[in-house]
């Protein structure tokens, strides 16, 4: 997905302040003045200041994931192989400090639904983008547990001092071995007699959920 030429130029400007006073008005005044772009222009890209500059690097992450898993042939990988690959190609691709700073934003109280959604923005494209087409409650549970553990993931990533982030793969390995044993669980419920009871009676309300339905063009294509 491209990026807005002029919004990209602003955030490219920012992220060199960002270290050093955050995603805040004062880099947003500063990426403002070195890129050269009207004072008004550049808030009508990002009315909320610094905490939309964090949004934008984060989708631009998001952007870049998609880009090298779309690039990679996954066929010979297990599913959960392919989601740990996703996961780490997002973290790879992101710098540590800009993401430590965008965490201690998102921490705040008044921002901390933003964080949320872009944690969940992230599960869905990573979803997405591994092809999946659940429409039903599926499509709920599938990005709460990825946001889960992508979201435990990056917290072990930003204080892992290991060799190339060793440690933080392993983490990330282990979370992804206990959903799946979750979800087996899970299946072995459904086929036991009182699983098969509850699908047929209190489980059909469920069937009822559906995946929301948006346009493919929306940013992320997020439909949550």
């Amino acid at each position: 997905m491209s990026e807005d030429p002029i919004k990209a130029r602003v955030l490219d400007a920012a992220l060199s302040h960002v270290p050093f006073d955050g995603w805040s008005e004062r880099t947003l005044a500063a990426a403002i003045a070195e890129a050269g772009v009207t004072p008004a222009l550049a808030r009508s890209l990002f009315p909320r200041g610094g905490v939309d500059l964090a949004l934008a690097y984060h989708q631009r992450g998001d952007d870049q994931m998609a880009e090298a898993l779309a690039s990679r042939n996954l066929s010979a990988l297990r599913f959960r192989d392919r989601i740990a690959l996703a996961v780490r190609l997002r973290l790879e691709g992101a710098d540590r400090e800009l993401v430590r700073r965008g965490t201690t934003l998102f921490s705040l109280p008044m921002h901390a639904a933003d964080g949320a959604r872009a944690i969940w923005q992230t599960a869905d494209r990573i979803w997405t983008a591994l092809g999946d087409s659940s429409e039903d409650l599926n499509w709920y549970t599938k990005r709460a547990t990825l946001s889960a553990v992508y979201g435990a993931t990056v917290l072990y990533w930003l204080g892992d001092d290991s060799s190339e982030a060793q440690d933080t793969w392993n983490f990330l390995d282990r979370r992804i071995d206990q959903v799946m044993q979750v979800e087996k669980l899970k299946a072995s419920f459904r086929e036991n007699p009182f699983g098969k009871a509850w699908a047929a009676g209190p489980g059909k309300l469920f069937e009822t959920i559906r995946a929301p339905k948006l346009p493919d063009d929306l940013p992320g294509r997020t439909r949550g």
